[in-house]
C-alpha cells in the first residue's frame, strides 16, 4: 500500500512537469521568432546608436564604441522635429477620437436593430485598408493641391487667400494623419460599445439623469477600454509616421517629423548612429507616454 501511494504521488508530480514541457515546446517557435526579429534587431540598433565615426573619415563608415554623445547631439539638433512629431500625433489622436466616437456609437449601439446597416457601415470603415496607405495619401495630395477644385473653390469664396496653400502646411499633415488612422480608432471603440448593455443607459434615464450626464458617467467609463486601445493604436504609429509629413506627400520643409529625420539620416546622409539614436529616443518616449497614459486612465491590465 505504501509503495502504491508513493507511485501515485510520483505520477501526480510528473504530470505537471510533462504539461510544462509541452507548453514550453509550443511556446518555443514564438520565442525564437521574437528573439530573431525583435530582440536581435533591437540590440543591433542600440549598438549602432553608440557607434563613432571611423578613423578613416569615410562617409557612412563607423566603428563600434560607446559614444553616448550621439543621443545628446540628436536631441539638440532635432529637438524641434521630436516635439513637432508628438504635437501632430496628439492632435491627430484627439481629432480621430472626436470623429470616431460618434461613428462607433452609432454603429455599435444605435444600429443594433438593423444588422445589415451595421455590417455595411463596418465595411465602409474597414474599406480604406483595401487601398495602399501611400495611394490614399497621394489622393489627398491631389485633392488638396492648388489646382484642385476644392482649393480653387475656397479661394473663390474668399475662405482662402489667393496665394494660400493647403499642402505643405501643418493643417494638411494633421488632416492626413487623422484620416489615415481613423479606422484604428473606430474599430476598438466599436468593439467596446457593441458590448455595451443599454439597460444601464435606460436606468440612467429612468432616474431622470440628463443625457449628457448618462453619457459622462455611464457610457464613457464602460467604453474606456476601447478608448484606451484606440488612442494607443492611433498615437503610436502617428508619432513615428514619415509619409504624411514628407514633401512628396502632404508636408513641406517646415513640417518634417522625427520619422522623416530618421529616414533622411539612414538613407541620404548615411548617419547611422544619429538615425539609430533617434529611433531609440522615439521608442523610449512613446513607452513612457503610453505607460503614464494607461495608468492614469485606470486600465493597467492593458499593458
Amino acid at each position: 500500500m505504501a509503495f502504491s501511494a508513493f507511485a501515485t504521488g510520483t505520477t501526480q508530480e510528473q504530470a505537471p512537469r510533462r504539461k510544462s514541457r509541452i507548453a514550453l515546446l509550443l511556446l518555443l517557435p514564438g520565442i525564437l521568432y521574437l528573439v530573431l526579429f525583435f530582440l536581435v534587431p533591437l540590440v543591433s540598433l542600440v549598438i549602432t546608436s553608440l557607434q563613432s565615426p571611423s578613423a578613416l573619415g569615410d562617409i557612412g563608415q563607423y566603428q563600434t564604441g560607446f559614444d553616448w554623445q550621439n543621443y545628446v547631439t540628436s536631441i539638440t539638433q532635432y529637438g524641434g522635429q521630436i516635439l513637432r512629431s508628438f504635437f501632430y500625433a496628439v492632435l491627430a489622436t484627439v481629432f480621430a477620437l472626436l470623429f470616431s466616437y460618434p461613428l462607433a456609437y452609432f454603429i455599435g449601439v444605435k444600429a443594433r436593430p438593423w444588422p445589415l446597416l451595421q455590417n455595411l457601415m463596418l465595411v465602409l470603415v474597414i474599406a480604406p485598408f483595401f487601398i495602399s496607405f501611400l495611394l490614399r495619401t497621394l489622393a489627398w495630395k491631389s485633392l488638396l493641391s492648388d489646382e484642385s477644385g476644392f482649393v480653387t473653390g475656397l479661394k473663390a469664396l474668399s475662405l482662402l487667400a489667393p496665394d494660400a496653400h493647403v499642402t505643405g502646411t501643418p493643417v494638411a499633415v494633421v488632416f492626413g494623419l487623422t484620416y489615415n488612422f481613423i479606422p484604428f480608432m473606430t474599430l476598438p471603440l466599436y468593439a467596446a460599445l457593441e458590448r455595451l448593455d443599454t439597460r444601464y443607459l435606460e436606468a440612467g434615464s429612468d432616474l431622470y439623469a440628463h443625457p449628457f450626464t448618462v453619457f459622462r458617467t455611464v457610457t464613457i467609463p464602460l467604453s474606456m477600454p476601447g478608448i484606451v486601445s484606440g488612442v494607443l493604436l492611433t498615437f503610436i504609429p502617428a508619432a513615428g509616421d514619415y509619409v504624411n509629413a514628407s514633401r512628396e506627400f502632404l508636408g513641406g520643409t517646415g513640417t518634417s517629423m522625427i520619422g522623416n529625420v530618421i529616414e533622411s539620416n539612414f538613407l541620404v546622409l548615411l548617419n547611422y548612429p544619429a538615425a539609430a539614436s533617434l529611433s531609440i529616443i522615439l521608442m523610449v518616449v512613446i513607452l513612457a507616454i503610453v505607460t503614464v497614459y494607461v495608468r492614469r486612465s485606470g486600465t493597467e491590465d492593458l499593458l
